[in-house]
């Protein structure tokens, strides 16, 4: 056996690599032609540049322009503590769209009402987590967002909070 093995002939024709070559060459050729295709909007898509267009316009309109702030009057609360009680300084603005404002502002003391009765029934403990304004924040929007409706207060912005 090791004999038939060693009387091949060693001249047997090479087989072509032009098959390989071509079909590279048009399996590139088909790729650029598919991603010029889709780029240009030939293909998967509309008009391209009307999307860019009017995605310029959203952009350069100003993304504030239907937000105002409503200014809660600043509470000083006291808190319980182990040792007595301590004050709360709280003062905070509401974020609202511009179709709301007058609405917001209407009712505001029922605002201040949630939000002087929310903050009385917290401790010291309840303030001195690092992760305690966060969740504050949160409970205090919800309240509001009830009061107020739904989509009339997009956010509440804490501008003071001292414990003293």
């Amino acid at each position: 056996m090791a004999d038939e093995q060693a009387q091949q002939p060693e001249d047997a024709p090479k087989k072509s690599k032009m098959p390989l070559i071509l079909g590279l060459v048009l399996a590139l050729a088909g790729g650029g032609g598919g991603f010029f295709a889709v780029q240009s909007g030939m293909i998967l898509g509309g008009s391209k540049k009307a999307d860019h267009a009017e995605g310029k316009a959203d952009a350069l309109k100003d993304p504030y322009a239907d937000i105002v702030f409503v200014a809660i009057d600043p509470l000083t609360i006291p808190v319980k503590a182990q040792g007595g009680q301590r004050l709360l300084r709280f003062r905070a603005q509401l974020e609202v769209p511009k179709s709301h404002q007058e609405d917001v502002t209407k009712v505001l003391p029922r605002v201040v009402d949630v939000l002087n009765s929310y903050l009385r029934a917290l401790e010291v403990a309840d303030l001195e987590d690092q992760t305690a304004l966060t969740r504050l924040r949160a409970q205090m929007l919800r309240r509001i967002q009830v009061v107020t409706g739904q989509d009339h207060v997009n956010d509440l912005l804490i501008m003071e909070f001292i414990l003293a």
